[in-house]
């Protein structure tokens, strides 16, 4: 009887793997190794050959196609979503200042709840903290400038004057008739450009009045950012397909852990060029020093060029004011501040915020001030560093996931596409006795 059921086990061994071989015969003769896929339809084919038989149109050209008119649909879509932030900019402007200000502000909110603090009074502690910080800033800014102004509108005078003098006896020897027709040139062109100026006037009282109402909005945004962060953040991933959550999550969390990084490193950066600037410019009797401090403090929120432009504002008023020798004096420690700035302070402390290309930086800025003025070129370097940190995670994950399914074989299916069940017998798993008998089945080693 065992002997029976051996003799037909192998039988049945023997007509399996001859019914593999001629499926394997026929999937060949068919060019399809796995025998899955029919033979293209003579009309199929028709759309992709003329009427000599060759191919109309090349792959280049089919691959060239589909990849332009993907790409004109995101150009499209980009073009779209700008065109909307810019009929939203009073809106957007306050709530991306706000998250800026969320990500210099947010440690000290979280080292306050850390110790037991409510994440109300955490906010609101910080964000009036801040403002303190800021008001006293102003303030001091606001002093400086009413105590200097008669001194410095008559060191203005002053280098109006020189600079009078150096036209009429210097190398260009203008008259003083021209300078006088000049002058009334000037004066005639403002007073025949009235309209201009007083649109101008209201066009500036009507900008006021939007300043203060971001400048409300951002406060009253940020105090949320700084409560109720994350779970404003978990609302708005749960828009997003089930599937993507996990890595929409990941690549937002990466991307705010890098918009700390860099905020915190260029405040410091910032910090240090205002606070070496104005010793200099104090130093040097310059008019305004604590004022032209802190609008370097501000530039310098602009990587590579804010700070440059905003130290060239006090060289101009050092030559107003103090005369060409100390100008280049200041001009001197501005450019050696830029030099330690660049080469020491940024690769030490925005190297691992901002792993983005000196050359990339400068673009984004000169792109960002081009769309959005001086707003853009201040959002525009954390909205590349962000972008780059979130696309390269993102196209990790991508190429994970594509690893992982490449290296997971095919189920096993019939000619008919069925999910092909294997033999008991010839697994390894179950017995040959056992085969075709109704015992119960049991495991080799168990």
């Amino acid at each position: 009887m065992v002997s029976l059921m051996k003799r037909r086990v192998r039988q049945a061994e023997s007509e399996r793997r001859r019914t593999l071989a001629e499926r394997m015969r026929a999937a060949s003769q068919t060019q399809d190794p796995r025998g899955l896929m029919a033979p293209r339809a003579d009309h199929a084919m028709a759309d992709d050959v003329d009427e000599s038989g060759e191919a109309a149109v090349p792959d280049g050209i089919r691959t060239a196609a589909a990849w332009s008119w993907r790409f004109l649909l995101i150009i499209a879509a980009l073009a779209a979503g700008l065109y909307l932030l810019v009929q939203l900019s009073v809106v957007v402007i306050p709530v991306v200042v706000a998250l800026l200000l969320a990500a210099l502000l947010q440690p000290a909110a979280a080292w306050l709840v850390a110790r037991g603090w409510p994440r109300a009074l955490s906010a609101a502690v910080v964000l009036v903290g801040g403002i303190a910080v800021v008001s006293g800033i102003i303030w001091l800014v606001v002093a400086q400038i009413s105590d200097s102004f008669e001194v410095l509108s008559t060191q203005v005078g002053d280098g109006i004057d020189s600079v009078r003098d150096w036209l009429v006896n210097g190398p260009l020897s203008l008259s003083q008739t021209q300078l006088e027709d000049a002058a009334a040139s000037a004066e005639d062109a403002l007073s025949n450009n009235q309209d201009v100026l007083t649109t101008g006037a209201l066009t500036t009282a009507a900008t006021v009045g939007e300043l203060l109402t971001g400048m409300a909005l951002a406060l009253f945004t940020l105090f949320f950012f700084l409560k109720d962060g994350r779970a404003i953040w978990s609302w708005i991933n749960r828009l997003f397909p089930t599937p993507a959550r996990a890595g929409i999550d990941e690549a937002a969390s990466r991307s705010w852990r890098t918009l700390i990084s860099y905020v915190r490193a260029t405040a410091a950066v910032a910090l240090f060029d205002a606070v070496i600037i104005g010793i200099g410019l104090l130093v040097l009797r310059v008019p305004l020093a604590i004022p032209l401090a802190a609008l370097v403090f501000l530039g310098a929120f602009i990587p590579i060029i804010g700070s440059f432009l905003a130290g060239l504002v006090a060289v101009l008023i050092a030559l107003v004011s103090n005369g060409f020798v100390v100008a280049l004096i200041v001009l001197g420690v501005i450019i050696v501040v830029m030099q330690f700035e660049g080469h020491v302070l940024q690769p030490l402390l925005l190297g691992r915020a901002v792993q983005v290309h000196p050359l990339a930086v400068v673009l984004a800025i000169a792109a960002g001030l081009l769309l959005a003025g001086i707003f853009g070129a201040l959002i525009a370097v954390p909205i590349v560093a962000c972008t780059n940190v979130a696309t390269a995670y993102l196209m990790r994950r991508s190429h994970l996931h594509a690893d992982s399914a490449a290296a997971t074989p095919d189920p096993a299916v019939d000619e008919n596409g069925v999910l092909a069940t294997p033999d008991p017998s010839t697994t390894g798993l179950v017995s040959p006795d056992d085969a075709g008998t109704d015992a119960p089945q049991r495991t080799v080693g168990r």
